[in-house]
């Protein structure tokens, strides 16, 4: 359980920090880095609603 609080505090920096570099990629005018960002931030939301679900239906059978 404490691994998945872990994950899960990764997961919400990595999105917190791939909207940041959005937010500097398009003051910075870099619009390839501001692509990276967002797909890394679309692949850590994946990740985190794929971990919520398995987390869900563990408690549910418990």
């Amino acid at each position: 359980m404490v691994k998945k609080i872990a994950l899960n505090v990764f997961y919400n920096l990595g999105v917190i920090m791939s909207f940041f570099g959005i937010v500097w990629g398009f003051n910075n005018t870099k619009y390839p880095v501001i692509a990276l960002f967002v797909l890394t931030g679309a692949f850590f939301l994946y990740l985190k609603i794929q971990l919520v679900k398995e987390m869900r239906s563990s408690l549910k059978k418990k």
